[in-house]
């Protein structure tokens, strides 16, 4: 158990969400990543504080720790993109949102994406090609924008991982801890650059 938490000891981990966040994708997440030796921090557009959402109504709120206007990829190890409707449907209309998302990509740093949080993604310029699982109403959004779309609990693509649900929070934190620890993933710079070069994808599809 020692050697378990000390397995991301020096890394540190950007959490990027929008109010309407799914909390538990968080704070699960969060929990795991800090038990593992990860610094983290939660990074928002929101103003000081961010609210989750429990399932059918509002949760908690949560005090952001670095505000997006001055977040930067370079400062971090790893990111971590919780779903949520509302949330990910914010971060995909941010244009600040979509460029720290992509620097990741850029740079090669691992990222995991549970439920509809790779709805950002696709808007970010970066699934085309990649196997990836998220919350099964979304799965067409992903396909039309390029991503091989699989019905699995998580799934690990170069670097990337995702899941689809709360139930599979389990086994995602451990593929998350598991890539975060391996750190940059040549295969997943050199996808998004391919990606920077093809025409722009969104969710409807090529534009």
């Amino acid at each position: 158990m020692a050697q378990e938490s000390s397995r991301l000891d020096g890394k540190k981990v950007a959490i990027l969400v929008a109010d309407g966040f799914e909390q538990v994708e968080m704070t699960e997440p969060r929990k795991a990543l800090e038990a593992a030796g990860a610094a983290t921090d939660l990074v928002s557009p929101a103003n000081g504080k961010v609210k989750g959402w429990k399932h059918i109504e509002w949760g908690d709120e949560f005090a952001v720790d670095v505000p997006l206007s001055q977040a930067a990829a370079d400062d971090y190890d790893a990111l971590v993109l919780p779903g949520g409707v509302m949330n990910p449907d914010k971060l995909r209309r941010n244009t600040q949102a979509l460029d720290f998302v992509r620097a990741f990509f850029d740079a090669g740093k691992p990222v995991a994406a549970i439920c509809h949080g790779p709805w950002t993604l696709i808007d970010a310029g970066v699934v085309k090609g990649r196997e990836m699982t998220s919350y099964e109403s979304i799965q067409t959004d992903l396909k039309n924008a390029g991503a091989k779309w699989v019905d699995y609990e998580v799934v690990v693509d170069s670097g990337l991982v995702t899941s689809r649900k709360p139930d599979d929070l389990p086994a995602f934190c451990r593929k998350m801890i598991e890539e975060f620890a391996e750190g940059i993933h040549r295969r997943q710079a050199k996808g998004a650059a391919r990606q920077q070069q093809s025409p722009s994808m969104s969710a409807g599809g090529p534009a």
